[in-house]
């Protein structure tokens, strides 16, 4: 029995092609802007780019979606294939890929997810508000020596014959007095 084949635009583009078609047309400036991803913001260039979304899977998803609706123009999935990866997603045959959009840099962010939106930047404040709290109490003594050695200077202060409590200012108010 054979299987009916999807119309995958993507199907037989390798990433290093799909990649240069992207640079030439738009550059790095923009891709960066567009997908934000770092690799095209810091120190950017094909082969460092490549290697970079060879490793990380999810930000090759979002250089092939930008590559599909964006460079291709074609429209977008419905909910059922929006769950699939870019590479999985099946095309109509009679949607046939259009001319690449035309994107200045300033252009607000492309984003493969209409739920979720772009990706909002984060304040000083928040990250600030996140990390204050209570900070965690100290461990307890790592050595038994050590919790010997305490517990005998607690017994030792103990048997002390004062019973009020010590002074932190004793000593200077002996050396004013003697003046």
């Amino acid at each position: 029995m054979r299987e009916e084949q999807i119309n995958n635009p993507l199907h037989g583009v390798k990433l290093e092609t799909l990649l240069t078609e992207l640079v030439t047309y738009y550059g790095f400036d923009i891709l960066a802007e567009q997908i934000n991803i770092n690799c095209f913001k810091s120190n950017p260039s094909i082969k460092s780019s490549l290697k970079f979304l060879r490793r990380a899977p999810w930000a090759r998803n979002k250089v092939e979606a930008f590559y599909l609706y964006k460079f291709k123009q074609l429209p977008r999935p419905s909910d059922d294939q929006h769950k699939l990866q870019p590479g999985e997603r099946a095309v109509p045959l009679e949607q046939v890929p259009g001319n690449p959009a035309q994107i200045r840099k300033g252009d607000k962010e492309f984003f493969d997810d209409p739920a979720s939106g772009p990706v909002k930047k984060k304040s000083k404040e928040t990250s600030f508000k996140k990390n204050a709290g209570p900070r965690p109490k100290a461990s307890p003594p790592s050595s038994p020596r050590r919790a010997v050695r305490r517990s005998q200077n607690n017994d030792d202060s103990s048997e002390s014959p004062s019973s009020e409590p010590a002074d932190p200012w004793g000593k200077w108010r002996d050396k004013e007095e003697d003046t």
